[in-house]
């Protein structure tokens, strides 16, 4: 997990176009998804982390996001109650 206030703009840039940062998330609601989610895109950047993998996401305890991700999401709601 990266911290987005841990991370210089162009390293950031590069591991996004090398694929080495394929998951976006939120740190204080613990939610991830895709760095296209609109969503995502809308929350402070202090509160933004970054993930490799799924994975990654959810070892870290993060759910995925309902928007972008609803089919993982409908899982997780399903094996979460």
């Amino acid at each position: 997990m990266i911290h987005h206030t841990d991370i210089i703009a162009s390293n950031l840039r590069r591991k996004i176009r090398t694929r080495q940062i394929l998951y976006g998330g939120n740190k204080k609601l613990k939610i991830y998804g895709s760095l296209h989610c609109k969503s995502g895109k809308r929350m402070k950047k202090e509160n933004r982390v970054f993930f490799s993998t799924k994975e990654e996401a959810l070892e870290n305890n993060f759910r995925p996001c309902g928007h972008c991700m609803k089919i993982a999401y409908q899982k997780w709601k399903d094996t979460s109650n």
